[in-house]
């Protein structure tokens, strides 16, 4: 913004947070020029109160992020599969999305090597539905149980307050469900060039339902119309020096210049019943859906075309979340996602406040009518004679089940603490050698073993790097047989990598 430092300007007078005018914006309140500072000056101590607090904690994981705001306008005809308001032929409705990355703090380098979450919002007219993903299709666990476990290990060690090689190959290889997201993070995906040359994904499997009530399952798929660019682990290291945050200001930088990113938003659509029987657990989290069973539907595109006016306000209060579900669209039987739709609302409650639907950015289009009254940051609030329970005699809001739709599945079975039912071609090692030797070229698998060269390279202790070796050689025999050649490893057997654990 330029100014023009030649024409009059008209201040306004500053003010307390009250409204009361304020005598100085320069000096305290103190007993002569320099004696002590005045405890009652009331405006001081307003103003360093406020600014110790101006910022609310940091989401655990997926701190460092940003976002922005456009239009979702549908271009294909998916009503035979649900009945979204917001997915059916015509519509178009705002959006929210917020970039970030897994693992790091706010003020960790955009480019460090992580999974970035694509989490997007639906403004639609029967409330915000929450697509919250990653520009990958699968996740490092398939049961929300182990997630507070995993993001520790990812994370910092509580003495050095260092992140920790050993640590991550610990758990990663007494978790073999996380092959298939670790062959993605360390192959070029976990470096991408900028979040709009980037694809998204829910990752998760969702429920369709349609006007008639017939039922389907979904894999929503986020296709970047700027192309998929990803950099090199050279690149990565000079941008985390010289812009620690490059992916921001790129995406903040192309929307004020008037380029517009977008994504065309497809689904994956598995007929209910095939479930039962798919060859492999179609709600693992650890899974892709090929798609020469199950194609790609075109649903509409996905535009970016305003940046927000205040990144607190609008992007650290957003308050994304699975449990913001429509009606037509629900959860599925996903471990993870069943977890998750407990612990993103949760999160927000502790994070923002109690209240967080109602900062505005949270709000939905739609009309909020129920009895929840009071709690931190209420400040909305119903006349003094609506009623505040139901049921009641006085005209107050009415479930109605026909209108929500909810979704439903059946199960069979007592309460247990089990691994899902494992289907034919259940493992956890075969989709991360198929997405090794059949979608990585030859350049891309010489990049991924120097990847991984390095990161193994950094276990200290020598059992777990045995295992490290072992889980590369689960995903693909001669994959670890070059990277046991890197690392100048000899052959070990079971046991006497079991004694050296310690």
């Amino acid at each position: 913004m330029t100014a023009n430092l030649s024409a009059p300007i008209t201040h306004t007078a500053t003010t307390t947070q009250t409204g009361a005018p304020v005598a100085s914006d320069e000096h305290s309140l103190t007993a002569g020029a320099d004696g002590a500072t005045a405890l009652h000056d009331r405006y001081l101590v307003e103003k360093l109160a406020q600014f110790n607090r101006e910022r609310i904690p940091e989401r655990i994981v997926h701190a460092k992020g940003g976002g922005a705001f456009g239009t979702f306008t549908v271009t294909g005809d998916v009503s035979r599969y649900t009945r979204v308001a917001a997915f059916q032929p015509g519509a178009q409705v705002g959006t929210a999305i917020r970039f970030s990355s897994v693992a790091g703090e706010q003020g960790s380098p955009d480019t460090w090597r992580d999974v970035r979450g694509f989490a997007t919002r639906f403004y639609t007219p029967e409330g915000n539905l929450d697509i919250v993903g990653n520009n990958t299709p699968v996740f490092f666990i398939k049961d929300g149980i182990k997630f507070p476990d995993f993001i520790h290990s990812q994370k910092r060690l509580p003495g050095s307050g260092l992140r920790d090689a050993d640590m991550q190959w610990d758990f990663w290889t007494l978790s073999p469900e996380s092959a298939h997201q670790v062959t993605y993070l360390m192959g070029d995906r976990g470096l991408p060039r900028s979040w709009r040359e980037m694809h998204g994904f829910s990752s998760h499997t969702y429920l369709w339902t349609n006007a008639e009530g017939a039922r389907f399952w979904v894999k929503y798929h986020f296709r970047s119309n700027q192309g998929e660019h990803n950099i090199t682990n050279e690149q990565a290291e000079q941008l985390a020096g010289a812009d620690a945050d490059y992916y921001r200001r790129d995406l903040y930088e192309a929307i004020a210049e008037g380029n517009f990113p977008s994504w065309d938003l497809h689904v994956q659509v598995m007929p209910y019943e095939d479930a039962k029987t798919y060859r492999f657990n179609p709600f693992d989290l650890t899974k892709v859906w090929p798609h020469a069973d199950y194609p790609l539907v075109e649903v509409g595109r996905f535009e970016l075309n305003r940046n927000p006016e205040n990144f607190f306000a609008e992007i650290e209060q957003i308050t994304l979340s699975p449990a913001n579900v429509v009606p037509g669209h629900d959860i599925s039987p996903d471990k993870m996602l069943m977890a998750r739709v407990f612990s993103y609302p949760d999160a927000q409650r502790y994070r923002v406040g109690t209240n967080f639907n109602e900062v505005p950015v949270n709000r939905p289009i739609s009309p909020v009518n129920n009895y929840s009254q009071d709690g931190s940051l209420r400040h909305g609030y119903k006349p003094a004679a609506a009623p505040v329970y139901a049921p009641n005699s006085f005209g107050g809001p009415v479930a109605d089940p026909a209108r929500a739709a909810e979704g439903s599945w059946e199960f069979d079975g007592a309460l247990v603490r089990t691994a899902a039912t494992l289907h034919s071609e259940d493992s956890d090692f075969g989709q991360a050698g198929t997405l090794y030797r059949e979608v990585y070229d030859d350049a891309a698998k010489a990049r991924f073993l120097e990847t991984i060269t390095g990161a193994v390279s950094g276990v200290q202790n020598p059992g777990i790097k045995e295992r490290a070796i072992q889980y590369w050689t689960n995903v693909d025999a001669e994959l670890g047989a070059k990277l046991r050649a890197n690392l100048g490893a000899a052959a070990v057997s079971d046991a006497e990598a079991a004694n050296k654990i310690g």
